[in-house]
């Protein structure tokens, strides 16, 4: 783990620019962002900790008192102090006003407009958790159609339409997303690989892994330790890591080709995998439309297929 770590910082050191020197008291509109993962591994772990929660709040950061957010990201008061002296401020109100500046800059973009959907707004009461959830589900969605994360999705179907072979990984939660992905790819043809043997055989396939190859990895936090380990393998082996993951500072950022982030958060105990499958549903659409007779034709053998083994029902039974 001490390696991996030491890997992980290193190659983000090389994928960011470097942090400003300077102690001017507001960076500029996308400065500040770049500056915490550029510095984020140098950050002891409770600074990381804030970091990663100014990353992830902005709108929090920007409305509330640093107490509050200090309580929110379950550190000291003066963490966030301390945090906002290593980012080069002159203490907390200046984040909190860069943050205040820059939601002022975009609160006409589409996530806000559905945020803003109070359950007031829609009839709703406070209490009702269902409505809640979805309306957060979908601010998350709307929030996926900014322009960097469709340029990225775009910049990934690319890649993965280039690759000889995908290697598919996702594993506890973020198994769903893999499966699915890989099950929706295995219908248009024998490119993917899921990394998902029986009696912890699923990194085997990795053996005969070449640089013409990609894998792409599905991790959110917590991350999982066989995740993250044979993501470094496949790099080691040439292949180029593709992930959806939920941070810039995700450990997967750093050694990462590509990577598309996707929110988490949720209304309820357990975080979200919501974005992380609408994502997967997009590059699969991307990819079939690549080739989209192709497609087709796969899509129809797979339908014989299945009509020929009765897979599906083709006549319901008639209701009582």
């Amino acid at each position: 783990m001490i390696q991996l770590t030491q890997a992980h910082s290193a190659e983000r050191q090389r994928s960011m620019s470097q942090s400003p020197k300077s102690k001017s008291p507001m960076p500029p509109s996308d400065q500040l962002k770049e500056q915490i993962i550029a510095q984020f591994d140098t950050l002891s772990a409770q600074l990381q900790q804030a970091a990663r929660y100014l990353l992830e709040h902005p709108e929090e950061v920007a409305l509330v008192s640093m107490r509050e957010v200090a309580r929110h990201a379950a550190v000291q008061p003066a963490t966030m102090t301390r945090l906002a002296k290593v980012l080069g401020f002159q203490g907390y109100n200046d984040i909190r006003t860069h943050y205040a500046q820059t939601l002022r800059r975009r609160g006409d973009g589409f996530a806000d407009k559905v945020r803003q959907q109070s359950p007031a707004a829609t009839g709703a009461t406070e209490s009702d958790a269902a409505q809640q959830m979805l309306q957060g589900l979908s601010a998350q969605i709307v929030s996926l159609c900014a322009p960097e994360t469709l340029a990225r999705l775009s910049a990934m179907a690319d890649r993965l339409a280039a690759a000889k072979k995908i290697y598919v990984l996702g594993l506890r939660s973020s198994h769903v997303v893999a499966w699915h992905f890989h099950y929706v790819m295995s219908l248009l043809g024998e490119r993917t690989v899921h990394l998902d043997g029986p009696a912890g055989t699923g990194g085997d396939a990795l053996m005969r892994a070449k640089p013409d190859e990609v894998m792409l990895i599905v991790s959110i936090k917590p991350y999982t330790v066989d995740s993250l380990a044979m993501a470094q393998l496949a790099k080691s082996k040439g292949l180029a890591v593709l992930s959806i993951t939920d941070s810039e500072v995700s450990p997967l950022a750093g050694i990462s080709e590509q990577a598309i982030y996707c929110p988490t958060e949720s209304k309820s105990f357990f975080h979200t995998l919501t974005p992380a499958l609408a994502i997967s549903e997009v590059l699969c659409t991307l990819l079939a439309e690549r080739n989209r007779p192709t497609a087709l034709d796969a899509l129809q053998n797979a339908d014989d297929h299945h009509l020929q083994l009765k897979t599906y029902s083709n006549t319901l039974p008639r209701r009582e």
